[in-house]
């Protein structure tokens, strides 16, 4: 039997974790998996949370938590043939979540598969928006050998909610350079190695973020820089996909500006969307900007 290793990477999130870990221990899966949590100076109830589980626990100093390595540690430490990724306030949407993101491995050319986010239950319209925009409900199979015109989906991974086969793992690893967006990182490293990468709608969590507006900005401007930085800005179809689905981001919001109950909120939308835009932009044109503007602008202080 095909053995998998869930791996968490916690801090303080003992209300999500709540709620998480009877839903991941509530899994319908015929296969044996472990869980395995980094915790990297949890100061709330979080270590109370997770040894109330057959959880592997493992503790660092906070100071040594780095998107990348940290992860690539906790996949050191695992016996299993897949590599689940599961943020810790990502709450599986069923309990077949797990049996489903693995059955996409009966296929040895998949090296790597990621799930469906559905926004939390009062999240702003951009996050709605924006989830929706991205995780639709079909599915896709990344293909090296054709890109079907997938544009900047064809790199878009994301290991709030993910699995990577665990020989692919090993030659490929979260790049140790990037100090955030890893996740970006290593789905461009699997799918230039020939490896297909899976995009199941089925195995869903539910997942989303409150951003100020300032905050998506600075977030945006850190998406611009590393998709300039990995070369995938140049790559086919990514500027005009991207272009069109941010035009159609605004256009969605404008029709609901007068609207009674949603008005407010598209008004709000708008103003985000452009700031995500204006930092994305500012973010792929840093080599123009001086350093101690870039490191003001940046969220995750990708400058230093």
């Amino acid at each position: 039997m095909r053995e998998s290793s869930v791996l968490l990477l916690t801090k303080n999130g003992a209300r999500d974790l709540e709620r998480l870990m009877p839903a991941l221990y509530g899994q319908q899966c015929a296969t044996p998996f472990e869980v395995i949590a980094i915790d990297s100076g949890s100061t709330d109830g979080t270590l109370d949370v997770l040894r109330r589980f057959p959880v592997r626990l493992e503790q660092i100093p906070p100071e040594e938590f780095h998107h990348s390595r940290t992860r690539n540690f906790a996949a050191s430490l695992a016996r299993g043939e897949i590599l689940v990724f599961l943020s810790q306030d990502a709450i599986p949407a069923s309990e077949d979540w797990l049996a489903t993101m693995l059955s996409n491995f009966d296929d040895p050319s998949v090296g790597g598969v990621y799930g469906r986010q559905f926004p939390k239950p009062g999240s702003s319209m951009e996050r709605q928006d924006a989830l929706h925009a991205v995780y639709g409900e079909q599915k896709l199979v990344k293909d090296p050998g054709h890109r079907d015109g997938m544009g900047y989906r064809f790199y878009h991974f994301s290991d709030v909610n993910a699995a990577i086969r665990r020989s692919v793992w090993d030659a490929a690893r979260f790049p140790d350079e990037l100090r955030v967006f890893e996740d970006l990182g290593i789905a461009k490293r699997i799918l230039d190695s020939g490896w297909k990468i899976v995009y199941d709608p089925k195995s869903a969590v539910f997942h989303s973020h409150t951003h100020t507006t300032f905050g998506l900005f600075k977030r945006y401007f850190d998406i611009g820089y590393t998709l300039k930085l990995l070369e995938i800005w140049d790559a086919p179809g990514t500027r005009k996909s991207l272009l069109r689905d941010v035009g159609k981001l605004l256009e969605n919001k404008f029709r609901r500006v007068g609207q009674k109950e949603a008005g407010q909120m598209a008004g709000e939308g708008i103003r985000q969307d452009v700031a995500k835009s204006v930092g994305f932009f500012l973010g792929l044109n840093q080599n123009y900007l001086p350093l101690v503007l870039k490191r003001h602008l940046s969220a995750f202080r990708v400058f230093g």
